[in-house]
């Protein structure tokens, strides 16, 4: 008999390679694979081993980063009846997945087909961010999960459970948390402010997402109250409006858009601040203000301050169009389309109030 696969009328071909080397009980068993088969294949020095819990590697060497990841989805995604050991165990969740149709069995065994999610750094690997370690270094796979599911961290799986879990993304056939919670749950476990601060800057040089939404991330993780991360994030705003104003300069010119005054202060001659902007148009008083807000806990005094200034500009006849950073990015064309509209509709409006433009 060949160890190295296991014997069962059912042949293996649909599954995929990492697939056919990583099963759990459950699937051992729907292959004609008994319990007692299971344990003697595991024995020291066996050709298998049990990776995890119920979930078991078919030769009997290091497992690759792939066989990793797969194990440690089938550990977080197995049915709450299954056995937490190491010998499968019927239940009715087993016994209801053997009476389905082969096509409809084979599908059901395989990634994803539960909640969990690869997250943190091995997320962020799968990601392609250079500046995390290779996902073969990594002791432990952090993987998300309802919190209501009752798991251990155990082996190489390390479970984070969570009230709400994001829409997961398919990467290599993975499913994998967003870069932001990634980031997040990665940030968590981090000691090492400059580990920290590259992770954070790539995850923006890299266009993976906006710092708006990391923040947003570490601020519901209760992050921001650690001294390197504030520091982190403080250099990622700084970072992020510096692409956004690159982004503004690229769409003024590769959109035909008149060239504007860049970053100028606005002021009642003699008269109160009216705030600064990021492009003004005098001639058509019109505005462009990126909106590179972060959400922390003082958004509310923030947001307030915008609109204040925004409601005062109007008040004196001046247009005042806010873009996003992400507009920028995702839909620039739509953006520039704004400006030009607000540019050209200048004629329709009654004269804005004379205003003193200042540098920034």
């Amino acid at each position: 008999m060949n160890h190295n696969t296991p014997v069962s009328p059912r042949p293996l071909r649909h599954l995929s390679d990492a697939q056919r080397r990583v099963l759990t009980a459950a699937q051992l068993r729907s292959h004609g694979i008994s319990a007692a088969e299971t344990t003697a294949q595991c024995r020291p020095g066996g050709p298998w081993q049990q990776i995890l819990p119920g979930v078991f590697l078919l030769h009997p060497g290091p497992p690759t980063s792939e066989e990793r990841l797969h194990a440690v989805l089938l550990y977080a995604n197995r049915p709450p009846g299954a056995a937490p050991g190491g010998v499968p165990q019927q239940s009715e969740a087993s016994a209801a997945a053997a009476s389905l149709p082969p096509a409809r069995r084979s599908a059901e065994s395989q990634l994803p087909g539960g909640d969990a999610m690869i997250t943190g750094l091995a997320a962020l690997a799968l990601h392609r961010f250079s500046s995390a370690p290779p996902l073969l270094s990594l002791d432990r796979i952090d993987v998300l999960v309802p919190r209501t599911r009752r798991l251990k961290s155990t082996g190489c799986a390390r479970v984070l459970r969570s009230p709400s879990l994001p829409q997961s993304q398919q990467v290599t056939g993975v499913p994998v948390a967003p870069v932001p919670r990634a980031l997040a749950d990665a940030v968590a476990q981090l000691a090492d402010a400059g580990a920290v601060r590259r992770l954070l800057t790539e995850a923006v040089r890299g266009g993976h997402c906006e710092p708006a939404a990391i923040v947003k991330e570490l601020n519901a993780a209760r992050l921001l109250n650690r001294p390197h991360v504030v520091d982190a994030v403080d250099s990622l705003l700084a970072e992020g409006r510096a692409i956004a104003e690159d982004r503004l300069y690229e769409m003024v010119r590769e959109h035909g858009l008149p060239d504007p005054l860049w970053n100028i202060d606005l002021r009642l001659p003699g008269g109160p601040h009216l705030g600064g902007v990021d492009a003004y148009w005098p001639d058509q008083a019109v505005a462009v203000e990126l909106d590179t807000r972060a959400p922390r806990q003082d958004e509310d005094a923030l947001w307030s301050e915008y609109a204040r200034k925004r409601e005062h500009l109007e008040r004196l006849g001046i247009t005042v169009v806010h873009i996003t950073p992400k507009k920028l990015r995702e839909s620039v064309e739509q953006q520039a389309a704004v400006v030009r509209t607000a540019l050209m509709a200048s004629s329709d409006r009654d004269p804005a109030a004379y205003v003193v433009v200042l540098p920034r």
